[in-house]
């Protein structure tokens, strides 16, 4: 018989088997360790870009509060002033109310005749 016509002895096929197995877990556990390592990494950058989008969000969130309560602000001022118009403008005809009732218990019959002639011109314009 000749070396390749011999069979192998089995503690030399089993030696050379565990060492195939041996390098077969080695190579498993670099590539597992490789593939846990990027995992971590796209992990990690998932989290930091959730991290830049929640910065985000809230600046935006803050943004409209503020747009809002400016808006708000600036609605209960225009109210305030509008009231405070009102109030001018209906002490300012209270006071002209006043004058010309005045001024008809004062001068009746000039008050009548200015209500004729403003009635006649009035009726004149609108005519037309």
């Amino acid at each position: 018989m000749n070396n390749q016509d011999s069979p192998i002895e089995p503690k030399v096929a089993g030696s050379r088997i565990d060492e195939h197995a041996e390098r077969v877990k080695q190579a498993t556990s670099k590539v597992v360790a490789g593939t846990k390592e990027a995992v971590d990494r796209a992990a990690e950058r998932v989290d930091q870009a959730a991290d830049r989008v929640e910065e985000g969000l809230h600046r935006t969130a803050d943004k409209a509060a503020g747009a809002a309560h400016r808006a708000s602000d600036k609605a209960a001022d225009l109210g305030e002033r509008g009231r405070e118009a009102y109030a001018r403008t209906a002490d300012q005809t209270e006071a002209w109310l006043e004058a010309v009732r005045d001024y008809v218990r004062d001068k009746p019959v000039q008050s009548v005749a200015i209500a004729l002639g403003a009635g006649w011109l009035l009726g004149r314009i609108l005519r037309r």
